[in-house]
């Protein structure tokens, strides 16, 4: 894993797909605003520190340019939070085992750095 893009991912998580469960209304961003009536400073949810531009480009480079197998693996390992969950669970939900779901995750890793790099370019 590449820790400064684990980070990033864990941001996208918050910022694209909410907080814990149980946080008003869902997490999104629809839902805060509706909570806050219209009054959503952005960043203020979680310390969340990057900017949307970079949580909507990994949200299309997730869902539309990773290879299927990184994707699953990205949004098992950032999206699902489920406290009860065993890591077994999480490996078979991917239909792998730890050592492949790992690597497929650092190839993510390495895929979505590259493709915000050439987006920035």
């Amino acid at each position: 894993m590449i820790p400064e893009m684990d980070d990033m991912l864990k941001l996208w998580a918050l910022d694209m797909h909410g907080g814990p469960p149980g946080g008003g209304s869902g997490g999104s961003v629809l839902g805060q605003l509706m909570d806050c009536k219209g009054e959503l400073i952005r960043g203020s949810r979680g310390g969340s520190r990057m900017l949307l531009p970079y949580s909507a480009d990994i949200e299309l480079i997730v869902n539309k340019h990773l290879d299927a197998q990184l994707a699953v693996v990205v949004r098992e390992h950032y999206l699902v939070r489920d406290p009860h969950r065993r890591d077994s669970q999480k490996y078979a939900a991917c239909r792998c085992g730890r050592t492949q779901f790992y690597e497929r995750l650092h190839a993510a890793h390495v895929a979505i750095a590259g493709m915000l790099l050439q987006r920035a370019a």
